[in-house]
């Protein structure tokens, strides 16, 4: 099921640019005609293409020219390969879609979207030096590592294939807040309402080694308490019950409950507790209860306690160790503070 999102939202010359490139981009052609629009409207087009449909992964930016014919431009794309290469790459990676899918057949649409989420943060490195290849497909599937804007499109990939119903979410940086770069994420769809998953985040938190699901089908008042909002119109997300923590009863309100869940995990030798707090807000008297629950339950069973928190999503990472085990013996802090990697999408849609 492909949800080209994007494509619905433009008028019918946008559209007609959109499929335009979209044939000159599949057939990998040196040059075509598209439908003559600002160049503005080109650019954006030619990024939001890419959002509905990550299998064009080898297109880094495009020129064009006015022709005789008055109502086109002739476009001349620029490839990050040749085309006996494209060819290839876009075989091998056509294969390990299918084989990753096969896994997934038979899956309801929740376990369908886990699989996509865990084989994100299992098998996908950051790439802090955002390398090309990482913004695509091919870096999280081929390379094993990506950027938030190559995670999110190769999620968006496996949802295709999956029949989930999925929308690339981009947002704007802000300089003057901090913010030197776009970040992308991803909406599905489940039971008729969209969620916000960004598996970009949840695969950069995780400290001492929990699988982390902090941006996991949330609303968009959970995801918006640290994400900035979508350039562009997105569906809403007002359903803030699906969220994993909430659906798996690792929400918490009561400090006291963080012991008692604790010397559970202790008890079947579990390293890692996980949980989100919806007591209120996360202050310093809390934060203290919860560490000091945590220590006595953990002190129970000869183990040390290490917290991390993600303050956004209110989630916190809860990892025993043996008493003098310090790991590679840096100083840990009693509280670590967490902050999930930020977005990554460059200027290369600029034309050049």
């Amino acid at each position: 099921m492909k949800q080209e999102h994007y494509y619905r939202q433009m008028n019918k010359s946008q559209q007609a640019a959109y499929y335009a490139m979209m044939e000159g981009f599949l057939a990998i052609s040196p040059e075509f005609d598209v439908p003559r629009l600002e160049n503005r409207d080109l650019t954006d087009i030619f990024f939001r293409l890419r959002l509905d449909h990550p299998e064009i992964f080898y297109v880094n930016t495009f020129s064009y020219r006015f022709t005789d014919i008055g109502d086109s431009v002739r476009m001349t794309p620029r490839y990050m390969f040749e085309k006996k290469k494209i060819l290839e790459h876009r075989k091998a990676l056509d294969a390990r879609v299918t084989r990753l899918v096969r896994q997934a057949q038979g899956l309801t649409p929740l376990e369908k979207e886990l699989f996509i989420h865990d084989f994100i943060t299992s098998n996908v490195t950051y790439d802090k030096l955002k390398k090309q290849y990482s913004h695509e497909i091919i870096g999280p599937l081929a390379q094993g590592i990506g950027v938030c804007e190559g995670i999110a499109k190769t999620v968006k990939i496996l949802c295709d294939r999956l029949g989930l119903g999925c929308i690339i979410a981009v947002s704007d940086a802000d300089p003057d807040k901090g913010v030197r770069y776009r970040h992308a994420w991803n909406l599905i769809e489940l039971d008729g309402k969209w969620y916000h998953m960004d598996a970009t985040f949840d695969n950069s938190l995780g400290r001492y080694g929990a699988k982390r699901f902090d941006y996991f089908n949330l609303s968009d008042r959970q995801i918006f308490a640290d994400h900035r909002p979508s350039m562009y119109l997105i569906p809403e997300c007002g359903d803030s019950r699906r969220g994993y923590y909430i659906e798996n009863r690792l929400a918490l309100t009561k400090t006291e409950d963080v012991g008692k869940r604790l010397k559970a995990v202790a008890r079947k030798g579990q390293p890692h507790f996980v949980f989100q707090w919806r007591g209120g807000y996360l202050n310093r008297d809390i934060l203290g209860a919860i560490l000091e629950e945590a220590a006595q339950a953990a002190a129970e069973r000869g183990k040390e306690v290490y917290m991390s928190m993600n303050p956004g999503q209110m989630v916190i990472e809860l990892t025993l160790k043996d008493n003098g085990d310090g790991g590679s013996g840096e100083s840990r802090p009693a509280i670590c503070v967490e902050q999930a990697d930020e977005g990554d999408i460059d200027e290369r849609e600029r034309m050049q």
